[in-house]
């Protein structure tokens, strides 16, 4: 038995849900979001709740009786607050600017990197921080990923672009030899 499949899911005001076959769409304040569900299992609407479960339990099933079950309520949760990821740059010289639609990042790099909007994602830029929204949870968690993978932070000095509140673990640099130590080796 899957404890987050059991739970049903409830139907906020404002948000129409309608199933045909294994496509269940979503549509809401902010927009309209769709997700093909796996045909091992069944959703139905009872009484302002979405209810799922599998057709018969199998080992499979099983697994993705509560991710569909999640897949759903995420849906739910776009389209009536919808999501957003935080980016921080840091590093002396590194930058983030929008032309137009599309975020340019100056991060170390010989020429600028573009990163192209994805449909359904809006970027915004204030200082050293980008923030990356929408409606479909995996698609903004994918284009913040995507935008962090340009420059990776580094663990010696932690200059590069990292989620907001993420803590880089720093290694320490080599260490120098003291000029007692290196002159005492030369006279030997």
């Amino acid at each position: 038995m899957s404890r987050i499949g059991k739970k049903p899911i409830e139907m906020p005001e404002g948000v129409e849900v309608k199933i045909e076959d294994n496509m269940v769409t979503v549509k809401g304040p902010k927009g309209e979001l769709q997700k093909e569900i796996r045909p091992e299992i069944k959703v139905e609407i009872k009484d302002n709740e979405i209810l799922v479960s599998p057709e018969k339990e199998t080992k499979r099933t099983k697994a993705f009786w509560g991710l569909s079950r999640t897949l759903i309520s995420n849906m739910i949760e776009g389209v009536t607050k919808g999501y957003e990821k935080k980016l921080e740059i840091q590093g002396v010289g590194y930058k983030a600017n929008l032309e137009g639609e599309d975020l340019v990042l100056q991060v170390g790099f010989s020429h600028p990197t573009n990163i192209k909007k994805p449909e359904g994602i809006e970027f915004s830029v204030e200082k050293n921080i980008i923030t990356v929204s929408g409606i479909n949870k995996e698609l903004v968690g994918q284009t913040a990923a995507k935008i962090r993978k340009v420059r990776k932070p580094e663990p010696y000095k932690g200059k590069g672009i990292r989620y907001l509140g993420e803590e880089v673990r720093r290694k320490p640099g080599k260490k120098v030899a003291t000029t007692e130590g290196a002159a005492g080796a030369a006279a030997k």
